[in-house]
């Protein structure tokens, strides 16, 4: 007798035809690495003050239960500490995974850049679905490791791009396709950032470490050196050391949209600007200029990324009484052959610049060709994680490219050079590339 497989939704929709009811099985049940889709998960948070604080917010809102707390700063942890009582302590996350893995399902990692591989890493090759802040690393070897682990622990993954969930970069892709600013050729990306201090040597001076403070637990994976408010609390950013500056702070938000939408992948060109470079920090303000190789339909496209307040020209449709740009924290601009867009830094209110178009558009929107995401970021990770739809900024198909795009301009304003790249093999080309820029040495006790 031949069998026939039956597949989820013919098993679902000829149970209800039949009026059968059905229970989800409990967890034990199924045993460890299965989760019922009703379940509360067991989130452990690496990384609790500022940001982090917001992520562990966000999960629990989702219902989800708040585990373990893990930060190596018990001052910077002290709110997420009250917020959640019962939670368990951790300050170094290799030990919480190698104690807790059991009792874990899932990790958050928003904890300064030059942590995220290794914390990720640990954390998948632990088997658990993990959500990474942006950028999802801080060199392109890390990125990519990243992306190939995600692929061999078949784990869920997610970046906290949270603009890639929202409604407006959604409008922005179907107005696009929908040819209501013509082809696009030329896309601008503006930011405030650096709000933080950069464009600086290395300070001699040596401060006492504060006492709720692991200053060699917070160093992790980077080279030693002494304490100094310059770098913690959140001043690390700018330093090459530990952030990305700007660009690795908020390209992953600003520059997605166009991403998506355009299919950028890999630039064939990187021309980078500044002003001074520093050894160890990025500097003050930087404009880079992205180019892509035409793609299937598309023509060759140009991005230009600045930051430091630099703003690209105001458009000839932008009436002098109006403000330029529409807003000074951040921002986008789509340049088509028939038409212009602006939009924030998540792709939130995007508005065409012909003043009648933008009516019609609002008057008669067009249908929705991309499926909107139900309850925003962190409800799409909790649902990736209990096993439903793959996020849509994972790990292995979209955060890593879209990473690697934006550390491609960080590593050209480093270096003070002009990159240019096979998008096919995804090399550097015309220049070799200081090996510690793309496979960061590890310190010992440390590996992603």
């Amino acid at each position: 007798m031949t069998k026939r497989k039956i597949n989820r939704r013919d098993f679902v929709e000829s149970m209800a035809a039949a009026g059968a009811a059905f229970h989800v099985v409990p967890r034990h049940v199924l045993g460890r690495g299965y989760l019922a889709p009703s379940d509360t998960l067991n989130f452990a948070c690496i990384g609790v003050g500022g940001m982090g604080r917001n992520d562990v917010q966000g999960i629990a809102d989702q219902g989800q239960n708040i585990y373990i707390l893990c930060d190596v700063d018990d001052e910077n942890a002290a709110s997420a500490y009250r917020a959640f009582p019962k939670a368990k302590h951790y300050k170094d996350y290799r030990e919480m995974l190698d104690k807790e893995a059991k009792n874990i399902d899932a990790v958050t990692v928003t904890i300064p850049d030059h942590s995220h591989a290794a914390a990720s890493m640990l954390a998948m090759q632990a088997g658990k679905p993990t959500r990474t802040q942006k950028p999802l690393a801080r060199t392109l070897g890390e990125v990519r490791a990243l992306e190939d682990a995600a692929r061999k622990y078949k784990v869920p993954t997610q970046m906290g791009n949270q603009g890639h969930t929202h409604e407006g970069i959604r409008l922005i892709r179907e107005w696009v396709e929908a040819g209501l600013i013509g082809t696009v050729r030329e896309v601008h990306f503006w930011t405030n950032r650096p709000i933080w201090p950069q464009a600086m040597d290395r300070p001699l001076q040596e401060y006492y470490v504060p006492p709720t403070l692991d200053w060699n637990l917070w160093l992790g994976p980077a080279k030693e050196r002494p304490y100094n408010p310059v770098y913690e609390p959140f001043k690390w950013r700018g330093w090459w050391d530990f952030g990305t500056g700007a660009l690795g702070d908020m390209a992953c938000h600003i520059m997605d949209a166009a991403f998506w939408t355009l299919d950028l992948g890999t630039p064939n060109k990187v021309v980078p600007e500044s002003t001074q470079l520093y050894p160890e920090t990025a500097p003050k303000m930087q404009r880079i200029a992205y180019y892509f190789e035409a793609k299937g339909k598309r023509p060759p496209v140009k991005c230009v990324w600045h930051d430091g307040s630099l703003f690209p020209p105001r458009p000839p449709e932008v009436p002098d009484d109006q403000l330029w740009p529409p807003s000074d924290d951040g921002g986008q601009l789509w340049i088509g052959d028939d038409g212009k867009l602006t939009a924030g830094t998540y792709g939130d209110g995007p508005m065409l610049l012909d003043p009648k178009k933008q009516a019609e558009v609002t008057a008669h929107p067009l249908p929705q060709k991309y499926p909107r995401i139900e309850g925003g970021v962190y409800a799409e990770f909790v649902r990736a994680a209990k096993g439903g739809t793959p996020a849509g900024s994972n790990f292995a198909e979209y955060a890593g490219p879209l990473t690697e795009m934006v550390v491609l301009g960080v590593l050209a304003v480093r270096m003070g050079r002009t990159l240019e790249l096979d998008p096919k093999t995804k090399n550097v080309t015309n220049v070799t590339v200081p090996a510690e820029y793309i496979h960061p040495t590890y310190r010992e006790g440390w590996s992603y």
